[in-house]
């Protein structure tokens, strides 16, 4: 099977893993991974790579993310989301004080470059630990915070729910490693009366959005063939790379890893601004190697003298 990448739009009340492991049986792969976790109660956009793909994981891990969150105020709880305990519930004439433009305002007021505590409840690991692991056994580990930018936010559909407590849906544009819960408890308490996250879809990985996503059970009716026609190749996902085109005699060269020189390949004219370039890159001095059927051969950066490559990733044909 070749290798490349695929948009799962991941449904509900399954973890980001529980997907690679039923889209591997199916498959039947060895190598295959998910390029950023979703938590299971949210759906939306996991890509998945394929065989050697998985070692292009790292240049999607940062990019620009795009999420439609349900934000809930009035409660608290110790994840921060719907799947954890609740640790506080604001007073009914707290909430009664609550009005949209209040809450509007509060809301654009996190648009732009800021500081953000990651949740106790996360992925994150000290000292080899998940958080999540040392949270549930009583351990509440708070990381330092981390910068993170939100490049658009806005507050829309505001009403009561059935319980008669504020929900509001707020779509989101964030740099990689945004914490959506961190960001939804954060409103609750720059408005004094806490909140949660109560849903979540990711619109957006990098350049993979939402109408580019197929639901997981649709791609488990097809079989492994037709899914692998589905695959977005390795060197489509790092179209915003700029890129390099070698001759027979260079791409022979590059199967082995042999020194490459600038001189035998040129570097690709104004490097910074070569390629589709997009949010999602990671180092845009790294450079595709293409044959002439735009197989990716390898991923090169250039040396300190920039006189020759460096390899970061060699890829069989």
């Amino acid at each position: 099977m070749k290798s490349g990448l695929l948009v799962v739009n991941k449904p509900k009340g399954i973890s980001s893993a529980g997907v690679v492991s039923r889209l591997k049986r199916l498959l039947k792969v060895k190598k295959i991974g998910h390029t950023g976790t979703l938590d299971p109660f949210a759906t939306g956009v996991l890509p998945i790579v394929v065989g050697q793909a998985t070692r292009i994981s790292k240049y999607f891990l940062k990019g620009v993310k795009g999420y439609y969150a349900q934000v809930t105020l009035g409660i608290e709880t110790d994840t921060c989301d719907c799947t954890g305990t609740v640790t506080h519930t604001a007073p009914s004439g707290r909430l009664a004080a609550l009005d949209s433009y209040q809450v509007k305002d509060v809301v654009t007021g996190f648009l732009g470059s800021q500081e953000q505590i990651p949740p106790a409840y996360s992925a994150l690991k000290h000292k080899g630990q998940p958080l999540y692991k040392l949270a549930r056994q009583g351990q509440i580990i708070e990381k330092p915070p981390r910068p993170i930018e939100i490049m658009a936010i806005k507050m829309e559909n505001f009403c009561m729910d059935t319980n008669g407590h504020p929900v509001f849906n707020m779509p989101v544009t964030c740099s990689g490693g945004t914490y959506i819960r961190s960001l939804a408890h954060d409103i609750g308490a720059a408005l004094g009366c806490g909140a949660h996250l109560s849903a979540l879809q990711r619109t957006r990985a990098g350049q993979f959005k939402i109408e580019h996503a197929v639901d997981l059970d649709h791609f488990e009716k097809m079989s492994p063939r037709d899914i692998e026609a589905r695959f977005i190749s390795m060197s489509q996902c790092l179209a915003f790379l700029p890129a390099i085109v070698a001759d027979s005699e260079t791409a022979g060269k590059v199967k082995y890893g042999q020194p490459l020189s600038v001189a035998e390949i040129p570097m690709p004219d104004a490097l910074l601004m070569a390629g589709d370039k997009n949010e999602s890159q990671n180092n845009i001095s790294d450079i595709r190697v293409l044959d002439s059927d735009d197989n990716l051969l390898a991923i090169v950066t250039p040396d300190i003298s920039g006189q020759t490559y460096k390899y970061c990733c060699v890829f069989s044909a």
